[in-house]
């Protein structure tokens, strides 16, 4: 039985006993009491007369004295059942409307009716545990990207704040702890069409049990979760988490590649960015001596970062760090006379790195007033802060969201892109430069939508089918075609080409295509839809590859074709 309905009826069971009761005496009273009919003579209810007449009276509907006209006795019988009748279902109306404003039974509808929500997917999802600033990016982003997600937190002002979000879709939500399995198979952990896992709630201890849970319950789920320490993301991988972004380690290995190859972490930044961002001017941060205020989590990492490249490094914060290689000094970096005495004048770049906004934004402010030309990387904790972030227009502006977001979007898209990043850090900066020249020309600035292509008889019937013949070649750029006018190109350029153990980086186009060869394009989703039409569809294949426009419908062509003469 449904948990709302016997909930309901254990917080209704009084009323609903004294309704029985009064029901039950007026029967029996009716059927004891003896009645006269017109001729004087004596008679009695039956059962069945008695519980029709109770029905439609105590009901307050009123139909009549059935089936004969009653005495004295009977009638104040009657009454006092109707007055007992009353009294039963005020107090049923009142018992009810307090079990409507109960917060339980409330939660215990609306748990249903996710379950409900859930179940009715019949397309890929993607399971949510923590709807913070990272979660709410991640949704969106998903939304933009036309898949769907549900949700799980333990607010309810995250789950409120949900409905006001502007989605394509309606999404099912609900409060809950993740830490429960049973929340997260009602989530959808075990339904058929779940894709993924993405855990990214600000405890460590919540996502590692979140990842536990899916290796045991659905261990050809991937999971993706947040860590902020090494060792959380450590622990998270050796219990079988398939992703582990560790935004402070994320950002200071960022920053070494955007020291190296200004051009790569361009790249980087371009093909990871959310739906909507835009292609950044190059940002090349300074070899030199550098300052870093905030000696945590975040400031550790850029810390590493900066030692792996020899640079010079001077640390502000209130407590000593115990590095005694490197130069300390006492304080949080806002005034003037603490960053003279780590020799901000001198430095070439800044690090504002506090858990604190407003204390991030003085010390990027006051080093800029005393050396003008000095590189400034600046932490935001809270993207509601961006409109004063966006004022400041730091160099760098490192967000803890974003970069979470980013990783796990570019691992959702398909894993290939990050065999290509991979790639991209091997390269140098010239590559990069060029390859960003090659794919701005092709997609434009926007960020990209990143997908994958799989020759084989499920995702590209048509190519597939073509290729087992000898006389019919693809190419690479036979797949960027317009399927509307071959003539034009789509926006659209492939980033890797896998065939078996062989990977090519940014493949020429002219290269001829296999069987079960795998690509990773980028482009704008127009060009996506298109070219999944091409991949699949004789006629629209034949004339982009061939120039061979057929007729499309399956009678016309079998009218058209010529008749074979025996």
């Amino acid at each position: 039985m449904n948990n709302a309905v016997l909930v309901a009826l254990r917080r209704l069971r009084a009323p609903i006993v004294l309704l029985v009761m009064v029901f039950a005496s007026g029967i029996v009273g009716l059927v004891l009491i003896p009645g006269t009919d017109a001729a004087g003579q004596p008679w009695r209810m039956t059962i069945f007369e008695a519980l029709y007449f109770m029905s439609y009276t105590a009901s307050t509907i009123g139909f009549g004295e059935i089936p004969q006209a009653f005495n004295t006795a009977q009638r104040v019988w009657v009454t006092i059942v109707i007055y007992a009748s009353v009294i039963g279902w005020a107090y049923m109306l009142a018992s009810l409307l307090t079990l409507l404003q109960d917060r339980g039974f409330r939660n215990v509808l609306e748990t249903g009716r996710f379950r409900r929500q859930v179940r009715a997917l019949r397309e890929p999802l993607y399971l949510i545990c923590g709807f913070g600033e990272t979660g709410a990016l991640v949704g969106r982003a998903l939304d933009m990207l036309g898949l769907r997600f549900v949700v799980i937190d333990l607010s309810e002002e995250r789950i409120q704040e949900l409905d006001l979000l502007d989605l394509a879709q309606d999404v099912p939500a609900t409060v809950g702890n993740a830490r429960l399995p049973e929340n997260l198979v009602a989530a959808g952990l075990t339904h058929p069409e779940c894709r993924g896992v993405l855990t990214l709630t600000n405890d460590d201890q919540a996502n590692l049990a979140v990842a536990i849970a899916v290796r045991l319950l659905n261990p050809a789920v991937p999971v993706l979760a947040r860590a902020m320490s090494r060792e959380a993301a450590a622990n998270m991988v050796s219990f079988g988490a398939d992703y582990v972004v560790n935004p402070f380690a994320k950002f200071g290995e960022y920053l070494t590649i955007a020291i190296q190859s200004p051009g790569s972490y361009r790249l980087f930044s371009w093909l990871t960015g959310l739906p909507g961002t835009t292609l950044r001017p190059e940002t090349a941060p300074p070899r030199g001596r550098w300052i870093v205020c905030g000696y945590g989590r975040f400031g550790a990492e850029v810390v590493r970062a900066f030692r792996g490249l020899d640079l010079d490094v001077t640390i502000i914060d209130p407590v000593e760090p115990g590095l005694d290689d490197l130069r300390f000094v006492r304080g949080f970096g806002t005034d003037a006379a603490t960053l003279d005495l780590a020799g901000v004048r001198d430095a070439v770049g800044i690090v504002a790195g506090t858990d604190d906004d407003v204390i991030n934004l003085s010390i990027a402010v006051t080093a800029r007033e005393i050396n003008a030309g000095i590189f400034t990387v600046v932490r935001q904790n809270l993207r509601t802060n961006h409109a004063l972030f966006d004022a400041y227009d730091a160099d760098m502006t490192m967000v803890s969201s974003g970069i979470i977001a980013n990783g796990c979007l570019a691992l959702l898209q398909t894993p290939l892109l990050g065999r290509f990043l991979e790639a991209v850090k091997r390269e140098d900066d010239a590559w990069a430069d060029r390859a960003i020249e090659r794919l701005e020309a092709a997609i434009g600035v926007e960020a990209p939508d990143i997908w994958r292509v799989a020759i084989n008889g499920a995702d590209a019937s048509a190519c597939h089918e073509a290729l087992g013949r000898a006389d019919y070649p693809i190419t690479l750029e036979d797949l960027r075609r317009d399927p509307s006018n071959r003539d034009r190109t789509l926006p659209c350029a492939p980033l890797l080409l896998s065939r078996g153990t062989t990977t090519m980086i940014l493949p020429d186009p002219e290269v001829s295509l296999q069987r079960d060869d795998e690509v990773l394009f980028a482009g704008r989703p127009a060009a996506r839809r298109a070219q999944r039409t091409l991949l699949r569809n004789v006629n629209v294949r034949d004339y982009a590859v061939r120039g061979i426009d057929l007729p499309g419908g399956w009678i016309w062509q079998r009218f058209t074709q010529p008749v074979r003469r025996t």
